[in-house]
């Protein structure tokens, strides 16, 4: 199937199908970055009247044809490992519908999550409900929709899952090696250690529910490749330990998420690729998925804040935006973004620059997007471009002041 196949696929996906589509060029020698910029003004001057009114306030902007091309760089990289997009890092319909269409699978972590995903028409098989600890009321509305692979690593989510899923299969979460060097550690929270895998493994045995497999997260960008290597390593020892204990083969090796596109990710699935060779190449019936989050939604995405206030002090000038971190820039906080806003307007040739503020446009000083940045001179009415901004953005912020990210528009488009 060709590039634009795929892209006719998306269009027609539930999320995507009944919505205005905007559709840009990439000129070639044009980097994409000044491909959606332009693509900015146009929405924001209402260049054509199929943009409807002028654009007054925040928006991001959905790239659809980068999806497609995340999409098949994973498949390439990773032929044997199946994605399931985590939904929780941005639930945006579009670009769940897009890769629902694409053939990807997801994982939920809630029941709204769950709903969202069954009602753009996946299948309850391609969900994978990857959060071990559950309320009660959100297993039981799992069972009654038919979705039916959890993952746990407590004793206490055996009798839960018994009590309120009889029926689901469990995925053994355990805690991915130390080393990895990730941003987030999530097995400060979450994961079996080393000597809790064979208990859990009995406690799932005399419960009578079935082990399908093993679940790992190494964290969120993990500057060391190589703790893959280690995790799937420690997977097989869990997959051997069921076996030695007479369980059902396992069938499913989960290995989390927390990548990033671009070069860390072409090194990770290397090591991974070579590991799951090492360790699994003589279980070709096991089934191989991840969890990727912010590798398809984060450079999907890209903000437009309006400057709606200026304060010039001397050389210094401070500017508020009506975007921030109780908005989808919340992500500077819990997500480690460190923001690199660029005026929509082009510099001129020559332009001075000035130690620049940035705020957000609540009232709470720690409302603060970039202090010490160096900006051309801008005037209330003016626009900041922020790029890789669909990860952990809209699905984390608040109504604080008033301010409601839900508000904040998102137009979905697809570059050609």
């Amino acid at each position: 199937m060709s590039g634009g196949s795929h892209m006719q696929t998306v269009l027609v996906a539930p999320g995507v199908k009944g919505k205005k589509v905007l559709s840009f060029t990439r000129d070639a020698g044009l980097k994409d970055k000044d491909a959606v910029a332009g693509l900015i003004r146009s929405i924001i001057a209402a260049a054509a009247s199929s943009f409807g009114p002028a654009q007054r306030s925040a928006f991001h902007v959905l790239d659809l044809a980068k999806v497609v091309d995340l999409f098949w760089a994973w498949r390439r990289a990773l032929p044997d490992v199946r994605p399931y997009y985590a939904v929780k890092c941005n639930p945006d319909p579009a670009l769940v519908g897009a890769l629902a269409a694409l053939g990807a699978g997801f994982d939920c972590a809630s029941r709204a999550e769950i709903e969202a995903v069954l009602a753009l028409g996946v299948h309850p098989r391609s969900i994978v409900y990857a959060n071990p600890c559950k309320p009660e009321p959100h297993l039981e509305y799992a069972a009654e929709v038919g979705v039916n692979l959890t993952t746990y690593d407590s004793e206490e989510e055996v009798a839960k899952v018994k009590r309120c899923h009889p029926k689901c299969e469990l995925l053994l979460r355990i805690k991915g090696p130390d080393g990895g060097k990730a941003k987030v550690d999530l097995g400060t929270k979450y994961g079996a250690h080393a000597g809790e895998v064979a208990p859990l493994l009995r406690a799932a045995q005399r419960a009578g529910l079935n082990v399908a497999g093993v679940s790992f997260h190494v964290g969120t960008g993990a500057s060391c490749q190589d703790v893959y290597r280690g995790a799937i390593e420690a997977a097989r020892a869990a997959f051997d330990a069921a076996v030695a204990m007479g369980m059902p083969p396992m069938r499913v090796l989960d290995i989390g998420g927390g990548f990033t596109a671009g070069a860390a990710f072409d090194e990770a699935a290397a090591v991974i690729n070579d590991a799951l060779e090492q360790h699994f190449g003589d279980l070709p019936c096991v089934e191989v998925i991840g969890e990727p989050g912010r590798y398809f939604a984060e450079k999907s995405f890209t903000l437009a804040a309006r400057v709606i206030g200026k304060r010039t002090r001397g050389e210094v000038r401070e500017y508020w935006i009506d975007d921030g971190l109780y908005g989808s820039l919340n992500c500077i906080l819990m997500d480690y973004y460190v923001p690199r806003p660029r005026p929509l307007a082009t510099p001129r040739p020559g332009e001075r620059t000035h130690t620049s503020t940035v705020f957000g446009p609540t009232c709470d000083s720690v409302d603060t997007v970039v202090t010490g940045y160096q900006l051309p001179e801008m005037s209330v009415g003016d626009w900041l471009i922020f790029e890789d901004m669909g990860a952990y953005t809209t699905a984390a912020g608040s109504k604080f002041n008033g301010f409601d990210t839900s508000e904040i528009k998102i137009y979905v488009a697809y570059s050609n």
